[in-house]
């Protein structure tokens, strides 16, 4: 399976954001389903291209398709929710349902890495994730990242059960 990243489209920010919208809803890793506010934000791929949005893309010219996109955030730039700076930051990252195992996660979050190298005065990555995403914790292991418990957070802080992970990754 030939997987081709790249910055994602205007047209293709609605697939994006779907495709987003599922594997976090498919996982059970929104606390409320359909209701649950951070949806919308998952959703909205218009509001984060103010940062860098890539998609993976399998085939080529017309026969594209997008499987899977994320989010990174540049030192200091938009979106950015635990970086410090010099900090670059990996979010929201998804990958269809249909498409996992075959190497877009990986190639999304390789990606992020390779533009926080360009990006002058960056000197780590950092991440969220949830407890649950243990595909994507091996994902940042095989990629040298660690884990960063002192970083830990809550982005509810009115639910005691919330609580994501921070994996980060010294340039």
């Amino acid at each position: 399976m030939d997987i081709v990243i790249r910055r994602a489209r205007p047209e293709e920010y609605e697939a994006v954001g779907e495709i987003t919208a599922q594997a976090y809803l498919g996982d059970g890793l929104l606390d409320f389903g359909e209701s649950d506010e951070y949806l919308g934000e998952l959703r909205d791929v218009a509001k984060r291209a103010a940062a860098d949005v890539l998609v993976a893309v399998l085939g080529t010219g017309t026969g594209e398709r997008v499987v899977g996109g994320v989010t990174f955030v540049p030192s200091g730039g938009p979106m950015a929710e635990i970086a410090r700076e010099g900090e670059a930051e990996i979010r929201m990252l998804a990958v269809a349902k249909e498409a996992r195992g075959h190497g877009a996660g990986e190639a999304l979050v390789r990606a992020c890495v390779d533009r926080a190298r360009a990006t002058d005065g960056c000197v780590r990555v950092v991440l969220s994730t949830q407890r649950t995403m243990h595909s994507a914790h091996r994902i940042y292991g095989r990629l040298g990242f660690t884990r960063a418990p002192d970083r830990d957070w809550n982005p509810i802080p009115d639910l005691d059960d919330i609580m994501l992970l921070t994996y980060e990754l010294t340039l």
